[in-house]
C-alpha cells in the first residue's frame, strides 16, 4: 500500500468520527487513476457552520498522522509536509459553501467523480460530484488560441526586453509564460487539451516527439545566449503553430508581426 493511499483510509476515519466534518471530496491524481509514490493527497473538508471559526486545522490533521510542517500557500490553500514527505493541500470550508464544488467544472476533466467522494452526512455532495461528470470545457476554440497568441507576445516581448537590459533572472521567469502559451497551442494543434491548465503535466507522454523536441529547445539556464536562443526558438515555434492553425482559427497575430518581433530581437543583440 502506498503511503498516500493509507493517509486517504486515515482521512476517511477521522471524517466518519467528528462530527464537525459534514462531508469530504477528494481531488487531484489519486480521482483520475494517476497516483503514484510522488503524488500529493488533496482535500476539500466542509464543515458544520456552527463549528467552522473554532475549528483547528492544524490540531485535525495532527490526528491523521504526524507533520513537520503546515501553512498557507498564496493561494490561501492549506499545505501540509507530513513527516514521510508526502504532501497534501486541505481546504476547510463551511458546510454552506458547498455549492463552490458546480465551479470545478469550468476546470478540467473528472473521469470518476465516484473516487472523489469520501464521506458525506449532508445527502448534497454525491449530486454536486455526479454533476462534474462528462466532457471538460472545450479548449479548442478561437477565443483560447488568440487567448494563447496575444499573451505569448506580451510574455515574450517583455522577456526579451528584460533580458536586454541585462535582468537574465527575470528575463528566465517570463520564459516560463511564454512556454505555457506555447504549449497550450501545441496542446490544440495535437488535440491534446484536457491538462490545458496545468499544460506541462504528463508532456513527456501527452505530446508527440517532435512537439516535445521543440518545446525542449525554448527551455534555458540562466544564461544570456542560452536565453537568447530559447527566445528566437519560441518565435520559430510560433510561426509553425501560426502556419497550422491559421486555417482553423482567427486570430490576431501573423507572420509579418512576428518577423517584426525577430528583427526586435535581432537588434537587441546585434550589437
Amino acid at each position: 500500500m502506498l503511503p498516500q493511499d493509507k493517509l486517504i483510509h486515515l482521512i476517511k476515519e477521522q471524517c466518519e468520527k467528528d462530527r464537525r466534518i459534514s462531508a469530504c471530496m477528494m481531488y487531484g491524481s489519486f480521482t483520475k487513476g494517476e497516483g503514484d509514490q510522488y503524488s500529493d493527497v488533496e482535500f476539500y473538508l466542509f464543515l458544520n457552520d456552527d463549528e467552522a471559526r473554532d475549528f483547528k486545522s492544524s490540531e485535525w490533521v495532527k490526528d491523521i498522522a504526524s507533520y513537520d510542517l503546515l501553512f498557507f500557500n498564496e493561494y490561501g490553500t492549506e499545505v501540509v509536509v507530513f513527516s514521510n514527505l508526502v504532501r497534501g493541500e486541505f481546504h476547510f470550508l463551511p458546510e454552506s459553501e458547498m455549492d463552490m464544488i458546480k465551479s470545478f467544472k469550468d476546470t478540467g476533466v473528472f473521469p470518476d467523480t465516484d473516487s472523489m467522494f469520501i464521506y458525506d452526512t449532508t445527502g448534497r455532495l454525491k449530486a454536486l460530484l455526479d454533476a462534474l461528470k462528462g466532457d471538460g470545457p472545450e479548449r479548442m476554440t478561437s477565443h483560447h488560441v488568440n487567448f494563447a497568441f496575444n499573451n505569448f507576445v506580451n510574455a515574450w516581448l517583455m522577456g526579451v526586453n528584460v533580458l536586454k537590459r541585462g535582468e537574465h533572472a527575470r528575463s528566465l521567469e517570463c520564459l516560463s509564460h511564454v512556454q505555457k502559451y506555447i504549449l497550450q497551442l501545441m496542446r490544440i494543434r495535437e488535440k491534446n487539451t484536457e491538462r490545458w491548465l496545468n499544460a506541462t503535466k504528463n508532456l513527456e507522454h501527452d505530446l508527440s516527439e517532435n512537439a516535445y523536441h521543440a518545446y525542449v529547445a525554448i527551455t534555458s539556464r540562466l544564461d544570456a545566449a542560452e536565453l537568447y536562443h530559447a527566445y528566437s526558438n519560441a518565435l520559430r515555434a510560433v510561426e509553425e503553430l501560426i502556419h497550422v492553425l491559421g486555417d482553423q482559427y482567427p486570430f490576431d497575430i501573423d507572420l509579418v508581426f512576428t518577423h517584426k518581433l525577430r528583427s526586435h530581437l535581432n537588434d537587441l543583440f546585434s550589437a
